[in-house]
């Protein structure tokens, strides 16, 4: 419905994040249908905005200095207007971080980047996302996105047209005789280095000019000076020949008779004027660079005076900063003295203090130690005390106990017995002895149980369930045995005519990728117990004798792997199979191989390959491309070779 451009959707999107979900409808009425379809379906809630309601709306003017309406970064039909200020009331974008100053405004301010929110009594914010601005004006976006790739794709047949025309250029160059112009070609290259080893010697020269211009820069003054004469007899020659060359052209253009003479004495003097001239601007060049090198080397000696009389105020003010430091030094080292006096009286007080200390200490602890004692001894004799009123309580209980017995049991009270004189021929050993046998058997007889019968004969009903689930286990464990046997032998069998393909397969398919020479196999480390058996792979191509696998290379593992699917897959084809970058280890003459055979076995199934190889990809007939449109979503492009014509296709591997 809306539509922001770039630099604000982010900000505006954020603010009105809580509003993108509602629908827009013209009135009442439709937001009342709306919802009671909702309602008849279960198809949950929504929220509506009425247009009619915002019609003879009139947004407040908000401003603020240095930033701008929100509402007028935002392009919306003429009918959707009033609700964009509606929503948009109050609400200002501004660069500027936000003040102390606006903090009891009553706009809402947005930052242009989108990382807060400032309203009157509140501020949100944070970091913005990668895939936020994404949502509001999607539908101008796309459109604008579609012209964009008309564009694009406009510009793509161009250069596709420009492409195929130097694809024609460069098969005429290949196919015309560039032998002549290799040969001017190695010309300008020999002409280039000669050249170039001209320069070499010149820039040598140069160096050891510079290297010696110290020693010479007394000199150079002089030079100048003879060489600004010479310059200006030379001038005054000049002038002279010039003057000469005139009157020679005056005389050319009035004497007839004398005219090769005079073309000779001109050829001269233009000669001499040209070689003179040659001279001159030669030695000006020497003189302007004398004169640079004589600023360079003036300029470079004013750095060094000024960086020698830094260096010496540094100096200076290190020498003064050393004094200082020295006298700290000094004052520290008599306070340390002071210090370390005060140090050993005080240590001296201080031991006095802790021996007495100590010996204080030592009392407190022998006075401490009694007390523990003493409260060790109490509580020892409070613990006895109440063992003992424990025990005197236990036998009053046992007591009164035996004498509820006696009274129920024989019709005695307890006194009496405790009154009775004790029976001299009875030993209380004795009697204690016969007592604890008497109570053994009554609890050895335990108590009278009416249902044993019953229970007897439920036992045995269920101990002949039993037996019979016992045999019948046997005999199902019998079968069992008998029938794991079958299978074994079935499964041994079968594995060993498997087996016996898988390895002719494999030895044929080894010497396809391979060479007749080379030799494969494939055993059982264990022949008498095949299905337990581990298998030994042997490959040796021609001229190796590995003793294991790992000895192979990179490309004769791949390759014997490659063998091995294949020889499995001949024992039971698959409808497709799929091969994940199994070509990466494989030289171009092995993946010409692969690819060869690949081929051979596709006319019964088909087979996907996840590759990087270019010489794997021109030899299939499907090709998929994976690309990314946008961030986080992938796209395939499909090629099919097998429509096309027989033109040349160029694919280059990302």
């Amino acid at each position: 419905m809306l539509y922001v451009r770039e630099e604000y959707r982010i900000v505006i999107e954020n603010y009105l994040e809580n509003y993108l979900n509602y629908y827009v409808v013209p009135n009442a009425a439709e937001a009342m249908k709306a919802i009671e379809l909702l309602g008849q379906s279960q198809k949950g809630r929504a929220n509506f905005f009425m247009l009619d309601a915002f019609r003879d709306y009139q947004a407040p003017l908000s401003l603020l200095p240095g930033g701008i309406r929100a509402v007028d970064v935002v392009e919306v039909e003429a009918q959707y207007r009033p609700l964009m200020e509606f929503l948009l009331e109050n609400v200002v974008i501004s660069e500027e971080a936000v003040t102390s100053a606006n903090s009891n405004s009553e706009l809402t301010i947005l930052s242009k980047s989108g990382t807060f929110v400032k309203r009157k009594f509140s501020m949100s914010g944070g970091s913005v996302g990668l895939f936020e601005g994404k949502k509001i004006g999607r539908k101008k976006n796309l459109e604008i996105l579609e012209t964009e790739i008309k564009k694009l794709e406009s510009t793509e047949n161009q250069l596709n047209t420009q492409l195929s025309t130097l694809r024609t250029h460069i098969s005429a160059l290949r196919n015309a005789d560039q032998s002549a112009m290799l040969q001017r070609e190695r010309e300008v290259h020999n002409r280039l280095s000669q050249e170039k080893a001209g320069m070499q010697a010149k820039l040598d020269n140069i160096a050891a000019f510079v290297a010696n211009f110290d020693e010479q820069a007394g000199d150079a003054n002089q030079r100048i000076k003879n060489l600004t004469e010479s310059n200006a007899l030379i001038e005054t020659v000049l002038t002279s020949k010039t003057a000469a060359a005139e009157a020679l052209r005056e005389r050319l253009t009035s004497a007839d008779g004398s005219f090769r003479d005079v073309a000779e004495q001109l050829s001269h003097a233009s000669a001499d004027y040209n070689q003179k001239n040659i001279e001159f601007i030669r030695q000006q060049n020497k003189v302007n660079t004398l004169r640079q090198e004589l600023t360079f080397r003036e300029n470079r000696r004013n750095d060094l005076r000024q960086t020698l009389a830094t260096a010496q105020t540094n100096l200076a003010r290190n020498n003064d900063e050393v004094g200082l430091i020295e006298a700290d030094i000094q004052r520290i080292t008599l306070e340390l003295t002071t210090a370390y006096t005060e140090k050993k009286e005080k240590e001296a007080a201080l031991s006095g203090v802790e021996q007495a200390y100590f010996k204080a200490r030592n009392e407190i602890h022998e006075l401490e130690n009694k007390q523990r004692d003493n409260f060790r001894k109490q509580q020892d004799l409070q613990v006895l005390v109440n063992r003992l009123k424990e025990k005197f309580n236990d036998v009053k209980f046992e007591i009164t106990a035996i004498g509820e017995r006696l009274r129920a049991e024989f019709g005695i009270g307890v006194n009496d017995v405790i009154n009775q004189e004790p029976n001299p021929e009875y030993q209380r050993d004795t009697l204690e002895r016969d007592v604890n046998n008497l109570k053994r058997r009554l609890d050895n007889y335990g108590e009278i149980n009416p249902m044993a019968i019953e229970a007897y004969n439920e036992i045995k009903e269920r101990h002949d369930t039993i037996a019979g689930q016992r045999d019948d286990i046997l005999t199902a464990k019998e079968n069992l045995v008998q029938t794991m046997k079958e299978i074994e032998e079935t499964a041994t069998a079968r594995f060993l005519e498997s087996f016996a393909q898988v390895r002719e397969n494999f030895i044929n398919v080894f010497r396809t990728l391979f060479t007749e020479d080379d030799s494969a196999d494939l055993l059982l480390s264990n022949p008498d117990n095949p299905l337990d058996s581990d298998i030994v792979i042997i490959a040796k191509p021609k001229g190796k004798r590995p003793q294991t696998i790992a000895q192979l290379s990179g490309g004769e593992k791949t390759l014997t792997a490659i063998a091995l699917l294949f020889a499995l897959y001949l024992l039971k084809p698959a409808p497709f199979c799929i091969f994940d970058e199994v070509d990466a280890p494989l030289d171009d003459a092995n993946i010409d191989k692969f690819n060869r055979i690949i081929r051979q076995f596709s006319k019964e199934s088909q087979f996907i390959v996840v590759t990087h190889n270019k010489a794997t990809m021109t030899a299939v007939d499907t090709i998929y491309g994976v690309y990314m449109p946008e961030q986080g979503v992938s796209a395939v492009t499909p090629v099919d070779f097998r429509k096309l014509g027989q033109g040349e296709m160029v694919f280059e591997a990302g």
